[in-house]
């Protein structure tokens, strides 16, 4: 970032939402040097700003804080997209087939060629393949239409399970799949046409993580990795991206290796950073496979390497504590619950555990001992009574730490209670309840609702609590919408009641002031004199539009530390 313009900036000609706690909608906003100077009254601002001072008139747009996403995965999702032909807007076979043969134009033969899904990600509820005219994925006979020469894949993200993939016939090859193959291996079915020759359509734990299915492990090990990713350049430009969503700071604490932590580290050397960022290394990764456990010895010396990358501080970046998640999501069946619920496949489980009682209690005592933030990734109740149960095993008093848990998708009340007992603040999604909550109740049981995404339970129950994007919509105010509506994306069903909705005023704060204070980083998420001046300019109020309108809201401009680092084609 460059250094912000030295004269004074005075804002008016709209409402101003400083979140500075006093509810009120200010006339006039003052910056300098990068730093809110003043909120107030138009007269009072004028005179504080001087007389040559900048000025922007509004003309009715709203400014409030930037946002602050507690769970992005900016990295990650950025890095993946980038080697993938983007079939997300594909509308049709013809479309899938001229996009990959453009691709094949510009790769060397024999060199894999692989792309997206079909629709929206993550989940592919309201637009995927099935939404195509010809009603279906093209089999491996259409995409060699697009290249004889390459083989292809389209993908099947996480973490919808059971899923769908497409090799061609190459693809076919290069993995190993022929007719000679039984038509189920494990959990993977392979499609045969009525000569028993593969059609190139695969179903079933076809997923490209949150997968361990061992067939499939196997294919993955043969498809290409992400060698050859500009990590930085990727980066780069989902930060501009999130800045056109008006995103000023984010907090990366889930999957991140301390390579991922490096790639922030090298950005922010350069000065290239244009969101403020927090990050915690994750000591055991299990997204992707193979996955195994680390011996306790492994484990205490990924604890050190956690340790040793934390740098507080910072007003750009600001690396802080470690990261445990000892399960995952539910839609592959590795969310650990008490209760057995079915898996994809209709088995019993009560999931699968990456992280047991001894690193468990080496996390806590780690943790405690270092003066580390302890972020727990929890998903089902089995991860909060683990927690609670490492806690009391290890005799460690987690108040006054400000520890995290992340998610917090199945959590009862009394877990709510006692964590926050505990001095536990809170991140979730409603991206978990807008696109599992179907599915939640079809494998769990509707019963499971109560407890899922309890968002309201959280906030009531006095500690920090923030929201972040996580696998839903990227366009952030239909979030802010979710928080009220508590609306699945498929079925439309709503479970609005007192422990999950909340109002508009407190599902705005939870992406500002208040998700600023969970990551204890009071500058940010606010417009108070002497804190950070990074804001959105919107072409409606968010506080007070209808329900109707607010996804629509266009980020006119963004603003981080004085500068504007996005403005709109209008602008």
């Amino acid at each position: 970032m460059q250094a912000s313009n030295p004269r004074p900036l005075l804002i008016h000609g709209g409402p101003i939402h400083a979140q500075d706690g006093t509810g009120l909608r200010h006339a006039a906003l003052v910056v300098r040097d990068g730093r809110i100077a003043g909120v107030g009254s138009m007269d009072d601002m004028s005179a504080l700003a001087g007389a040559d001072a900048q000025s922007l008139d509004l003309a009715g747009a709203t400014v409030m804080p930037g946002l602050v996403d507690t769970h992005p995965h900016l990295l990650h999702f950025a890095a993946r997209r980038a080697q993938l032909v983007d079939l997300s807007d594909a509308a049709s076979h013809g479309d899938i087939v001229a996009r990959i043969a453009a691709r094949a134009k510009e790769t060397p033969k024999g060199q894999w060629i692989v792309t997206t899904p079909v629709g929206e990600p993550f989940y592919f509820i309201r637009r995927s393949w099935r939404d195509l005219p010809e009603g279906r994925l093209p089999d491996r006979r259409e995409l060699d239409q697009a290249t004889p020469d390459h083989p292809v894949f389209i993908s099947a993200y996480g973490p919808v399970t059971p899923n769908l993939c497409v090799f061609n016939s190459a693809g076919l090859a290069a993995v190993g799949i022929t007719s000679l193959i039984p038509d189920r291996v494990c959990d993977v079915w392979i499609d045969k046409d009525d000569r028993g020759r593969p059609t190139g359509i695969l179903r079933g734990s076809v997923n490209n993580y949150y997968s361990f299915d061992p067939f499939w492990t196997q294919i993955l090990a043969r498809l290409p990795g992400m060698a050859g990713v500009d990590v930085a350049a990727t980066t780069r430009q989902a930060m501009a991206d999130y800045n056109a969503l008006g995103v000023t700071s984010i907090y990366e604490g889930h999957n991140m290796t301390s390579g991922h932590v490096g790639v922030y580290q090298d950005l922010h050397a350069r000065a290239e950073l244009t969101v403020r960022v927090m990050a915690a290394m994750e000591t055991q990764i299990n997204s992707f496979a193979p996955f195994e456990w680390m011996d306790l010895d492994e484990y205490v010396s990924s604890l050190a390497l956690a340790r040793s990358l934390c740098r507080p501080g910072d007003d750009w970046l600001r690396i802080e504590g470690a990261t445990l998640a000892a399960g995952g999501p539910a839609w592959p069946g590795l969310l650990r619950m008490h209760e057995p619920y079915n898996d994809p496949y209709g088995r019993p489980t009560t999931g699968i555990t990456f992280a047991g009682p001894e690193i468990h209690d080496a996390f806590v005592t780690f943790c405690a001992e270092h003066g580390l933030r302890a972020n727990f990734c929890n998903a089902g109740d089995r991860d909060h009574d683990d927690v609670l149960a490492a806690l009391s095993r290890t005799g460690v008093d987690a108040r006054d730490r400000h520890w995290l848990i992340q998610h917090a998708i199945v959590i009862r009340q009394s877990q709510v209670d006692r964590l926050a007992e505990q001095g536990f603040d809170f991140t979730t999604s409603m991206s978990f309840l807008w696109g599992k909550g179907d599915m939640y109740g079809e494998r769990l049981g509707k019963q499971i609702w109560r407890d899922m995404v309890p968002l309201n339970r959280l906030v009531k129950s006095g500690r920090r609590v923030g929201c972040g994007s996580d696998w839903g919509p990227k366009n952030l105010f239909e979030h802010i919408l979710l928080a009220e509506t508590q609306e699945f994306a498929g079925s439309g069903h709503r479970i609005d009641d007192e422990d999950h909705a909340v109002n508009r005023a407190t599902s705005i704060a939870l992406w500002t002031d208040r998700a600023a204070e969970v990551l204890g980083w009071p500058e940010l998420g606010n417009l108070r004199p002497g804190h950070h001046a990074d804001l959105v300019v919107l072409d409606r109020d968010p506080f007070s539009c209808s329900q109707d309108d607010l996804p629509g809201t266009a980020v006119q401009k963004t603003m981080l530390a004085g500068n504007w680092v996005y403005e709109g084609p209008s602008q």
